[in-house]
């Protein structure tokens, strides 16, 4: 039995996307980053944690349970944006992205009786310049408010990014192929 240890909404489309079945149960963790902590070290022991800490408590009544974690970020010069506090910060967010590339970082671990396995999924994405209006219109939408730096590349955002370089879906929070191929060695 798969288990998400998210509740994205987005993760759970891509999975079922993807053709997996699977059940959602939600990990409840502190995800502030530690001091100095790098980016791809951050999201990848998030994953990790979230993982293990749903395996701890699912696995009593089914040892054969596998727990999925993911953790998404953006960083730009190696600082991490997570989810904005409010619209005032999503706004300075979105004024660092314009016209720059950033980085969109998920980390993945799974999680089995046999072994842990945990990774991550790096994606370089353009934003084109944005204006003040067009900053509090999409703010105005309520997008960006549960999102990694402060937008989503498969909603209204997606007009201002001209090009990605790397996976599509780990900008949307799951890195798809390498959830496959974590899973399929998951359960050799």
């Amino acid at each position: 039995m798969l288990v998400l240890a998210s509740a994205s909404p987005r993760r759970r489309e891509l999975l079922t996307q993807a053709g997996y079945q699977f059940e959602v149960h939600p990990a409840h963790i502190p995800e502030d980053p530690l001091p100095d902590e790098d980016p791809i070290a951050y999201v990848t022991r998030l994953a990790r944690q979230k993982a293990e800490a749903v395996y701890r408590e699912l696995s009593p009544a089914n040892p054969q349970v596998i727990v999925l974690g993911a953790d998404t970020t953006v960083t730009l010069d190696d600082h991490i944006l997570g989810k904005p506090e409010d619209d005032e910060d999503a706004a300075r967010m979105l004024r660092l992205l314009s016209g720059r590339t950033h980085r969109v970082i998920t980390g993945v671990s799974i999680v089995s009786a046999a072994r842990i396995q945990t990774a991550a999924e790096v994606t370089a994405v353009q934003f084109l310049t944005l204006s003040e209006r067009e900053i509090a219109d999409y703010i105005a939408t309520g997008e960006p408010g549960d999102k990694a730096g402060a937008y989503a590349i498969q909603g209204h955002a997606a007009r201002w990014i001209p090009r990605i370089e790397g996976c599509y879906f780990n900008v949307v929070g799951l890195p798809i192929s390498l959830v496959a191929t974590l899973l399929e060695s998951a359960s050799l």
